[in-house]
């Protein structure tokens, strides 16, 4: 369940792309238990995480929670900012005390629009994000509610 270097914020976006949205980011520090976010809600902002653990979890209906993938320093929180209708698709909770860069959606999607270069790469490391956690939510679900587990060996 847990991420991959290779997507982390500070390995998978150029320099001068990091350094444009850093401009953007306010630090903002959670409580242990915090939620970021819901799923259902409203995905106005997206995090990177600079200390701390967050889960990302799945509403399973008649169950709690079932928790798809920790995340750590140098992660995306949140992915759902960059697709309209805008609303969040998991719900996120920090299991330690967590500190965090936060971005403002909008903002950040204005700039990709207005940068093409800055929006094509962002764009491309939210989507290896998003190609990861659906491999990872996959993987956890098959885990909990298939009869012999996920068959990690395919």
């Amino acid at each position: 369940m847990n991420s991959t270097s290779s997507i982390r914020f500070t390995t998978a976006l150029p320099a001068d792309v990091r350094t444009r949205l850093m401009e953007m980011a306010a630090e903002v520090n959670f409580e242990e238990g915090a939620h970021l976010f819901r799923e259902g809600g409203r995905a106005d902002r997206f995090w990177i995480v600079r200390s701390g653990t967050v889960t990302l979890d799945v509403h399973v209906p008649g169950r709690r929670a079932a928790v798809i993938e920790r995340l750590g320093a140098g992660e995306l929180v949140g992915c759902s900012w960059l697709f309209s209708p805008y609303t969040w698709r998991l719900g996120a909770e920090a299991m330690t005390p967590v500190r965090a860069h936060e971005f403002d959606a909008v903002r950040v999607r204005e700039l990709m629009e207005a940068d093409t270069a800055f929006g094509a790469a962002l764009g491309h490391w939210v989507g290896q994000v998003l190609a990861h956690r659906l491999q990872a939510a996959r993987v956890r679900l098959l885990d909990l509610y298939a009869p012999y587990g996920s068959g990690s060996y395919l």
